[in-house]
């Protein structure tokens, strides 16, 4: 309900905060917000709805940025509360008009503060649906639905534990944030200057980023590996020292505060620093691969030490933190749910929350509303599942049902925690959660029978509603708190939200899918020492009208100062494309980059790689075929383009990696030259499933074929065939189909 209303006299002139808005409450004493509950100020107005939606939309994208490009969310709380007071002091001075109530602000606050909520839900959710090649199995639009109903969910479930976290805790939590933001507001009623120093501190980014990345004053990303004095020291103790000097990398670290910052910052020396070097020295002793797939430990980079080994070793500690925040949190959890529940109880007896506080500032949205908010939400949950993601499954109730359980249980547990965090440092672990959600679902749900893209793709939106439930919970919180300091109608701020997050739902999948496409797609990247590739991607519309999907304009070719080959049909022979719908289309020009594992086409003057590789059933050219299909690698599923050896029920594949090394005799010194050397691996594809690594001896291959292992003994002795390359195990997998 719109409220055009003058501002009362209590919110006007100098405005300052109660004495005991930051201290506990002695016995007795209460806290009376800056406007009081019995001021009927403006709150919802058409000011404050269009402000609040122009900052959401501005705000969504630079969200959705950051996050793309750093892994990590923001909160846009600050800096929208100071572009709400500039334009406050822009109206009264410049348009003669009067300026923003204080409560008003809130409101902007409220509804523009989603626009990092359901852009984190997206974005940590769209790349890995893409990078595992599933957005086939979902549309694009259901996709995005997910982090609007774990928005929803973030609400309906905090609203229980308001007046646990914001009244009953009064002055034993800071609210870093809440309180900042709080201040800005305040002192904004005295003038708008903050948000000039927003303005210049805008354009200085701007200003860094144009001259340094984008006009190459400096690289983006400093290496040690890129220092040639340091070659030595660097593949000998495999030990690079890299830092991102971007802006926006500075911004992230200001916001998060030093605290915070410090550990991040620790943690990344400890990866660097000492478990990669400790992996490099380990392989004097182990220089073959110590989980499987991995590759053989002594030939390998620092970076792909930290990519197979140190980073699965951070994401168990992730999930151990999680599971810890689970236990330490679980006194605040029953507190809270106890309040809930009371209020639950008070709601069967006839007699809600309404009837206990009449006050506009503890008037929240009633508990029968949130309680059918929960079951309406988690039903949607629930059919989307079930006639969507799992309506070819087996037992696909029953696997919906578990998975929307799950969903639901964990978003509950898990929102506490995230209000807590926003209440202590001003930052959640989303991330630490995410991760926790999405081993236990996998866990859960693998048990239960589900695998493959549906098991895959089900537990990637699992986790795409819990991270969005959370962002929306640690953003409520300091919301409620902002409205309880200063007065604000706590339904008004909740449904405000939910407004905000419906209405930045049909905006986010074209803005994300723009900033993705920009920043090259969900192509991987392999950050190799002195790689200095002068390309650039950028996003292109369907390649041609006979292609379906998007191609990702590929400019330049050989990589600089590097000798040799890295593509398979260099001299881009015509081949013949073979679509998953069906479709044929033959007389394009292909060629398959190694290094980018892409295959690139020629499209009148432009080359172009799949941006949907899933799309392809095969590509042919230079007598060879090759496929895109999902593997297991160290213990991951992942995706990546194939030469098809052997076709059949068990495929044998064909797998091109790229492996870095000084070139044999050059010493290792400033100027010397190198070489990308290929490697080759074999992988079968049994059935559906993701191929396995095969290697050339007689044990792997009688391994991964072992329910006809008799048969392939008696065929190894009758043709001595002693699996030692690759045109012996093609003869062995083409007896083998033979045999099925």
């Amino acid at each position: 309900m719109l409220e055009p209303k003058p501002a009362p006299p209590a919110d006007r002139g100098d405005v300052r905060l109660p004495e005991n808005a930051f201290r506990e409450l002695k016995p007795g004493e209460t806290y009376e917000p800056v406007i009081g509950a019995g001021v009927d100020a403006p709150e919802v107005t058409v000011r404050s709805v269009v402000q609040g939606i122009l900052w959401a939309v501005v705000f969504s994208a630079a969200c959705t940025y950051i996050a793309l490009k750093l892994g990590q969310g923001i909160e846009s709380a600050i800096p929208i509360s100071i572009l709400a007071v500039g334009f406050s002091a822009f109206a009264v001075k410049f348009l003669s008009g009067r300026g923003s109530s204080l409560l008003e602000n809130v409101n902007v606050l409220a509804i523009g503060a989603t626009s990092g909520i359901v852009s984190g839900g997206s974005v940590f959710t769209m790349p890995a649906v893409y990078i595992l090649g599933l957005e086939g199995r979902s549309s694009f639009f259901q996709i995005f639905l997910v982090p609007l109903l774990g928005a929803f969910l973030g609400v309906f479930f905090l609203a229980p534990f308001r007046r646990y976290f914001v009244r009953d805790l009064h002055g034993k939590l800071p609210y870093p944030e809440a309180r900042a933001t709080t201040e800005i507001l305040v002192a904004g009623k005295r003038g708008g200057h903050s948000a000039i120093v927003l303005t210049y501190s805008g354009l200085f980014a701007a200003l860094f980023d144009f001259v340094g990345p984008s006009m190459k004053g400096w690289a983006e990303v400093f290496s040690t590996g890129d220092i040639g004095l340091l070659s030595g020291f660097t593949n000998r103790f495999k030990a690079v020292f890299t830092m991102n000097t971007s802006a926006a990398v500075f911004g992230l670290g200001y916001i998060m505060g030093l605290d915070y910052a410090s550990i991040i910052m620790a943690g990344s020396m400890v990866s660097f620093f000492v478990l990669v070097p400790l992996f490099a020295w380990v392989s004097q002793w182990v220089p073959g691969a110590i989980s499987a797939g991995a590759g053989p430990l002594a030939a390998m980079s620092a970076d792909e030490i930290f990519r197979l080994y140190v980073r699965p070793i951070g994401i168990g500690g992730i999930f151990a933190a999680g599971l810890l925040s689970i236990l330490k949190m679980s006194p605040v959890i029953f507190q809270a749910t106890r309040q809930a529940f009371g209020e639950v109880h008070r709601l069967v007896r006839g007699r809600g929350a309404e009837d206990v506080a009449q006050d506009r500032t503890d008037r929240a949205m009633p508990m029968s509303f949130n309680l059918l908010g929960i079951a309406a939400t988690g039903l949607l949950i629930f059919l989307y599942f079930r006639f969507s993601v799992l309506s070819g499954s087996p037992r696909a109730t029953f696997l919906a049902f578990v998975a929307t359980a799950l969903a639901l249980v964990i978003s509950f547990l898990f929102a506490a925690v995230s209000a807590w965090a926003i209440a202590m440092i001003s930052i959640t672990p989303i991330s630490g959660m995410t991760l926790t959600t999405l081993i236990v679902t996998a866990v859960a749900l693998s048990s239960l029978g589900l695998s493959g893209p549906e098991g895959m793709l089900q537990v990637l939106l699992i986790g795409g509603v819990v991270c969005t439930a959370l962002s929306m919970s640690g953003s409520l919180v300091t919301q409620y708190k902002i409205g309880y300091w200063l007065g604000a109608t706590p339904r008004k701020i909740e449904l405000s939200n939910l407004a905000g997050a419906a209405a930045a739902f049909p905006a986010r999948p074209k803005k994300s899918c723009i900033l993705l496409w920009m920043s090259g797609g969900f192509a991987q990247q392999k950050n190799l020492p002195n790689n200095k590739p002068d390309s650039k991607s950028t996003a292109s519309s369907a390649a041609s009208p006979q292609i379906a999907g998007s191609g990702t304009i590929f400019t330049g070719s050989e990589l600089e100062g590097v000798e040799g080959n890295i593509y398979v049909g260099s001299e881009w022979p015509a081949g013949v494309l073979q679509l998953r719908s069906g479709k044929k289309i033959e007389n394009y020009r292909f060629r398959y980059d190694v290094y980018a594992d892409q295959m690139q086409f020629i499209n009148g003057k432009d080359t172009l790689a799949f941006a949907s590789p899933s799309e392809l059933s095969s590509v042919t050219f230079d007598n060879r075929t090759f496929i895109y299909e999902p593997y297991e690698c160290t213990g991951m599923l992942m995706k990546g383009y194939f030469e098809l050896l052997v076709p059949g029920k068990a495929q044998l594949l064909l797998k091109r990696t790229i492996t870095y090394h000084f070139a044999p005799g050059t010493p290792s010194k400033e100027g010397a030259k190198e070489t990308y050397l290929i490697t080759e691996t074999h992988f079968l594809k049994m059935d559906n499933q993701p191929a396995q690594k095969l290697m050339c001896n007689k044990k792997s291959a009688l391994t991964a074929m072992a329910d006809q292992k008799e048969k392939m003994d008696i065929f190894l002795k009758m043709t001595a065939n002693k699996v030692r390359n690759s045109e012996e195990l093609k003869k062995m997998v083409v007896y083998y189909n033979s045999l099925k």
